[in-house]
């Protein structure tokens, strides 16, 4: 059987154009060694050559079964150690290491392509890091996700089911290896080609493009869970810490300029309003118009010596100030004066401190895009204060939604598209049971806590049964991840947190 497996995965390479004709003996070969295996007979030469050859879309949904017969065979022969989840991520990505070509190569191509447009360059590249499973499609369509229709727009909602739980001996296996500062963090350019190990992915199948923004050395990747399409990140091609300041706006605009068919946009530099990875400086983007990019500008601003500059509030839950002008000097000049005024601002009245007890709160989330004509930042005010009543942030999800939603609010969720823990899976199926079954929720251990939000809601429907439970609940936790964001907002969608932010603006003209 492993003998077909072979002639199967170089197919695959074949099909995908993960290798080419040439290559076909030498990726045979290469496979033989891993599985120590000697030869294939000629007769499984012959019975496979009976098979319907395979097509892109056949060869993509074999993928997973041929991969997983390889490992059930690596593990009866002793050659793969476990056969948990993450010893199988390990080896099943040492396997797509022997179809994927040399960076040299491969960045060789993305250039040639790039040289006839952006666009046909990231086509290959996204296509390349699927077929090499680097991206790996059959748990990304694990993911649930629907849209949601809110006073701000179609939000979008997600279910993460793509990253795999670790089993109990992975963790303490995770545990006890010996703590090793190479690659420093997940972003760092030397995973690409990288073995892993348990308390580290493997990377053999990944392959990392260099570009070139505001003149310092980054590289291009994308995202192994995409959450939306094309979802890549930049990152600094040195290990630094996440800083949001004047050259960022300037390196943003300038990677837009060279990919005008992508956004990109930087987590802010603060805990609790950053992302998770503040270590290593890096962006993330992708071919995705977000709710908030859709959203319009609801008021006009004029910034004093930027009338050449379009400025606005934007209609979003969060606080938003949008520039537009095909001028990128001039966005980079008013971005940092306004970066560098929300720093220091401080408003007691709208309970917005620049700092307290030395330790500073006020940064942005900076998103970059080109519309038409013109290039756009959308520059989100955020503040990490904490309090006793609000321990895990004043402008993040209070405790009454942490029952959907309690972790940070990063780049991804401020453009609209909620990133929900997997636990809600099989929380909101048993919830949608208990409901339709008229249980009591406060009886249920894992259910009590959403039991008040139910209430909330329950009302509004004149029915719920089993032909419209599951639409319910997922049109109300779309309006909970918009109560999410209104949290996260510095200054509210009032008349007074409008005035507010006007105050902030007139500080910025002083």
């Amino acid at each position: 059987m492993i003998q077909e497996n072979i002639l199967a995965l170089t197919e695959y390479g074949l099909v995908t154009g993960l290798i080419q004709p040439e290559d076909q003996v030498y990726t045979m070969n290469r496979l033989l060694e891993l599985f120590e295996v000697d030869d294939i007979e000629d007769a499984v030469f012959e019975e496979y050559a009976k098979r319907p050859a395979m097509t892109q879309e056949s060869a993509e949904a074999a993928l997973e079964g041929i991969l997983e017969d390889m490992m059930t065979y690596a593990y009866e022969q002793g050659i793969m150690q476990e056969k948990s989840i993450v010893y199988k991520d390990l080896f099943d990505t040492k396997i797509m290491g022997c179809l994927v070509a040399r960076p040299s190569e491969i960045r060789s191509k993305f250039q040639s392509l790039y040289a006839q447009s952006p666009q046909a360059a990231t086509d290959y590249y996204y296509k390349l890091s699927c077929d090499s499973n680097y991206i790996r499609r059959q748990r990304i369509k694990k993911d649930q996700k629907w849209t949601a229709e809110t006073e701000y727009g179609t939000l979008d909602i997600t279910i993460n089911l793509s990253k795999p739980e670790k089993d109990p001996k992975a963790i303490a296996a995770a545990k006890n290896a010996k703590q090793s500062a190479y690659p420093k963090c997940q972003l760092c350019k030397e995973n690409e080609g990288y073995a892993g190990r348990v308390n580290h992915p493997a990377r053999q199948n990944h392959r990392i493009m260099p570009v070139t923004i505001n003149n310092s050395d980054w590289f291009l990747q994308y995202s192994p869970y995409v959450y939306y399409n094309e979802h890549c990140i930049v990152f600094n091609a040195q290990h630094t810490p996440m800083k949001i300041e004047r050259a960022t706006f300037g390196k943003l605009l300038d990677f837009v300029k060279q990919f005008p068919h992508y956004f990109v946009g930087s987590n802010a530099d603060l805990p609790i309003v950053g992302g998770s990875i503040l270590s290593h400086d890096h962006f993330q983007g992708g071919h995705y118009t977000f709710a908030m990019a859709k959203a319009p500008v609801e008021r006009e601003i004029t910034f004093t010596g930027f009338e050449d500059v379009q400025a606005g509030i934007v209609k979003w839950p969060m606080s938003v100030i949008r520039l537009s002008s095909p001028d990128t000097d001039r966005l980079i000049e008013l971005a940092d004066k306004i970066l560098l005024t929300w720093r220091g601002y401080t408003d007691e009245d709208a309970f917005i401190f620049a700092e307290t007890e030395g330790e500073p709160h006020n940064t942005i989330t900076p998103i970059a895009r080109k519309r038409g004509d013109n290039y756009e930042l959308d520059l989100v005010l955020r503040n990490n204060i904490t309090t006793e009543e609000h321990p895990l942030g004043v402008y993040h999800p209070h405790a009454k939604l942490h029952h959907i939603k309690k972790e940070n609010i990063g780049l991804i969720e401020v453009m609209g598209l909620a990133v929900l823990p997997a636990r809600l899976k099989d929380e909101m199926a048993a919830l949608e049971h208990a409901i339709v079954k008229g249980e009591d929720l406060r009886a249920d251990e894992m259910l009590e806590k959403h039991a008040d939000w139910v209430d909330e809601f329950k009302g509004k429907y004149d029915h719920m049964d089993e032909s419209n439970i599951h639409e319910i609940i997922q049109k109300e936790i779309g309006l909970v991840f918009g109560q999410v964001l209104e949290d996260a907002g510095v200054y509210k969608c009032t008349e007074a947190g409008r005035e507010a932010f006007l105050r902030f603006v007139e500080q910025v003209n002083a």
